[in-house]
């Protein structure tokens, strides 16, 4: 249950989001860098603005540094098993239509652990929200090769780099049936909320790519070693391209890093919706 029952209870001498925070688990464990926590305030700035009431709102998070945020939002959280937040969050939509869901895990949780997971929401089109923090690596249980991590790049999996091709998620996403697919970096706040903002006023499974800094367990091994190294990667290399064909977003290096809102898909119904017309249709021929 959340500790503030009401907005005038949230000392906003604190700190502007501090309604959504629960301020008194904090400091976070994030390490100086990190991108997750720009992420959930671009997340919590959008909530604000699109007025969903609190008690609405459902964090599921997975195993890894993003599952650690659901504990420090003042929502209902479910801090699930690894690679298992999609169906932990497909139930609750379904039990609960009327919620909010979102789901809020790294590139490791989703898609490699949880790839098929995602890939059937996207194609049942389930009412989620889905944000991932692509750091291009196992953040939190050190820095093994991921599904997203770049050809060439180094781990503790592949010390001698890595030959594998990455998922260039947003056109995994948008193949599989996404009504919304964009992406963005966690140093673009200001359009990461709008699009998160644009993303919770539809309906059907909505996916963000966040690309998020890793300086300790990526960067250090990629020779991004300051705090701000993989930061100011992003900022030299991005190009805006709205409406982008997401069969040509995939990052490489040296290359643009291609950000935007690039599908967004109208009138297509959810899944809930899909059962609710199939639950008419079974009682008008009983």
């Amino acid at each position: 249950m959340s500790h503030k029952t009401t907005r005038a209870e949230a000392p906003q001498e604190l700190h502007p989001m501090d309604w959504w925070l629960r301020s008194e688990r904090m400091p976070h464990i994030w390490c100086a860098g990190c991108g997750i926590g720009p992420t959930l305030y671009a997340w919590a700035r959008a909530l604000d603005s699109v007025g969903i009431r609190k008690d609405k709102v459902v964090y599921v998070s997975g195993i890894g540094c993003c599952g650690r945020g659901s504990g420090y939002l003042d929502v209902d959280g479910f801090h699930t098993t690894h690679g298992r937040a999609i169906p932990f969050a497909v139930g609750i939509k379904l039990v609960k239509p009327e919620l909010c869901v979102n789901v809020i895990s790294g590139d490791g949780d989703l898609f490699s652990i949880g790839g098929n997971h995602f890939i059937h929401a996207c194609r049942r089109n389930v009412d989620l929200l889905v944000i991932c923090t692509n750091n291009f690596t196992y953040g939190m249980t050190g820095g093994q090769l991921a599904a997203t991590t770049l050809r060439g790049d180094y781990s503790t999996t592949t010390p001698y780099g890595n030959i594998e091709y990455p998922f260039n998620t947003p056109h995994l996403a948008d193949a599989s049936g996404a009504v919304y697919v964009a992406r963005w970096t966690s140093i673009h706040v200001r359009q990461l909320q709008k699009s998160i903002a644009e993303a919770l006023r539809m309906k059907g499974l909505r996916y963000i790519e966040v690309l998020s800094p890793c300086p300790v367990n990526y960067g250090r091994r990629n020779r991004l070693r300051e705090v701000d190294d993989i930061a100011k990667w992003f900022w030299q290399s991005f190009e805006i391209r709205n409406g982008a064909n997401t069969s040509e977003v995939e990052i490489e290096k040296g290359k643009p890093l291609i950000l935007g809102n690039f599908i967004k898909r109208e009138g297509k119904l959810s899944y809930y919706e899909e059962l609710k017309k199939l639950e008419e249709k079974v009682k008008k021929a009983a």
